[in-house]
């Protein structure tokens, strides 16, 4: 009998995300992802332009989470906007979405 080897899972480098955090600054846009454990991934949206609208921004970093989450993670998340609380300043809220009853996930 032949025995597969098994392949060991490698731990992402990173939580799974839980927020997001997107700064407009004068030198582009900056991001901090929050992790369920607690840790904190953060950057610049590389590709999206220093004057961008905020809702251009926005759908970057959103797509940027959704991304790592499912890379990562093997995970669908959804992402929430919260309403803005300062100029420049925006929040979302990330969860786990639910797989509709016709997917396999």
């Amino acid at each position: 009998m032949v025995r597969r080897k098994q392949e060991k899972k490698r731990k992402p480098p990173f939580g799974m995300p839980k927020g997001i955090v997107l700064l407009a600054t004068p030198e582009g846009w900056r991001h901090t992802v929050l992790t369920v454990e607690g840790g904190m991934l953060c950057g610049r949206l590389a590709d999206v332009p220093v004057n961008a609208d905020p809702a251009q921004a926005r759908a970057a970093a959103a797509a940027m989470v959704v991304g790592l989450a499912h890379d990562f993670h093997e995970k669908r998340v959804a992402v929430t906007w919260d309403p803005p609380q300062e100029p420049e300043s925006w929040t979302a809220q990330v969860t786990v979405a639910l797989a509709s009853p016709n997917t396999c996930d």
